[in-house]
């Protein structure tokens, strides 16, 4: 699954262009590489996001194409949250 189609699915960014948006911009690690928007990612990859002031670093558990908003949780676990320094 490509990794903007990910972001949004998992509710971990609201919306696709968003997602886009935020990968462009160089935001976005898996498992230590910088991502762009059509990166492949899979079950066990680590990313690390920056929202604005925060590094946030999940991995994933599962992808799906299609989840419903209260399991969208279940698609990653958060390993991390610290500010960015």
């Amino acid at each position: 699954m490509r990794l903007d189609k990910f972001l949004k699915v998992s509710r971990l960014i609201k919306r696709r262009t968003l997602a886009k948006e935020v990968c462009d911009q160089g935001r976005i690690t898996i498992n230590g590489q910088v991502a762009k928007a059509g990166s492949a990612v899979k079950a066990g990859d680590e990313l690390v996001v920056r929202f604005g002031q925060k590094l946030v670093t999940v991995r994933i558990d599962n992808v799906r194409e299609m989840v419903r908003k209260d399991e969208a949780a279940t698609m990653y676990t958060i390993i991390s949250e610290a500010p960015v320094s």
